[in-house]
């Protein structure tokens, strides 16, 4: 018996390591065994919350995780106030359109997107004709995310997805799932869960898939037998335009389009049409019939043609847009209309004439 908890204790307080499964074929029997090794861990550490344990509990429960090494990689998370901190003022809350366009419809951007066009022609093609997702859009997705890879999150993910999991209440239950998906997805990938690094919301990779979104959207798109949004630039190709169709995007079909008015002066009527949610709610009938003529209508195979109409604060005054199915697509992705209107303005900026 004093084996057994020397061997429980050692397992705890040393944790998974580099190449070692987060499984093993028995778990603790006794509530007893884990309590002591527990008892060993500093008072500050999350294993010492009852919340975590019953976390871990569960998890282990619903899974063939083990418990007593779920344990010893939770033993390791640390609290993170910077993650707090950024949570809580995300830019798609704070700016408006006429602030939030300039961080990402750079020329900078504009030709660097170009340029990965042109490396990753081949895959974009494969990846446009397996899909239906068209090479603009899926480099502008990776564009906005990471700059082409360049900037994937200096966060420890572990850490991130611990503090928000149990120390942040407002959406606390979302960040346990991804916490308990991506213990999943550590073991099923092979992964040392404390060597994963990413966005301070758990995001990672070169586009920036939260866990849940890993697991379920991400393919292997080289063929090598192994699904990494790391270093595989035809595997991140490959998820992003998989994501989108699983999405229900429409190959060759509109994103949005502006709505001009004289004197940029848009009709109350017009604003009356703007809802909160971003679902397509408004009928084509209704917009054609207050005078929109965009090429897009009729276009559409979903939705029964529902659209939605978005009054954006614009560095000029304000701008009416109307955005189809494929725009809401878009905000699968991020739920944010500024996200999604910037993928799209810079998609279109790589057809634009350099400067």
């Amino acid at each position: 018996m004093k084996l057994h908890y020397l061997v429980a204790t050692a397992t705890l307080l040393l944790g998974a390591t580099a190449g070692h499964p987060l499984r093993a074929d028995n778990s603790p029997e006794s509530g007893e065994t884990r309590s002591a090794a527990e008892e060993l861990v500093p008072a500050e550490n999350y294993l010492h919350r009852a919340d975590v344990r019953e976390f871990l509990d569960q998890l282990s429960r619903d899974s063939d995780l083990d418990r007593n090494r779920l344990a010893g990689i939770m033993a390791r998370a640390k609290r993170q106030q910077s993650v707090l901190d950024a949570i809580s003022k995300p830019a798609e809350r704070t700016l408006n359109w006429a602030r939030y366009r300039p961080i990402f419809l750079t020329q900078k951007r504009i030709d660097q997107g170009r340029e990965f066009m042109r490396e990753h022609a081949e895959l974009l093609e494969r990846a446009t004709e397996t899909y239906g997702v068209p090479a603009d859009i899926i480099t502008a997705i990776i564009g906005v995310e990471t700059f082409y890879g360049r900037i994937t999150g200096s966060h420890d993910v572990l850490d991130s997805l611990a503090t928000l999991a149990f120390d942040y209440p407002p959406r606390a239950t979302f960040f346990r799932s991804e916490l308990a998906e991506f213990l999943s997805l550590s073991a099923a990938e092979g992964w040392d869960p404390h060597q994963r690094q990413g966005s301070y919301a758990g995001a990672m990779g070169v586009p920036q898939f939260i866990s849940s979104s890993y697991r379920q959207y991400a393919v292997d798109f080289d063929g090598d037998g192994k699904r990494d949004l790391f270093d595989s630039m035809a595997d991140v190709i490959g998820s992003v335009a998989n994501y989108f169709a699983v999405h229900g995007w429409e190959k060759d079909a509109p994103v949005a389009e502006r709505w001009s008015f004289p004197d940029d002066d848009i009709p109350a009527q017009v604003r009356s049409l703007v809802r909160s949610s971003l679902t397509p709610t408004v009928a084509g009938d209704t917009v054609a019939a207050l005078g929109f003529t965009g090429s897009g209508l009729g276009t559409g195979t979903r939705d029964n043609e529902h659209l939605s109409v978005m009054v954006l604060e614009g560095g000029d005054g304000d701008e009416a847009w109307v955005a189809y199915r494929n725009f809401y697509v878009i905000t699968r992705y991020n739920h944010s209309r500024l996200y999604a209107m910037a993928v799209l303005q810079l998609a279109q900026g790589f057809h634009s004439n350099p400067e």
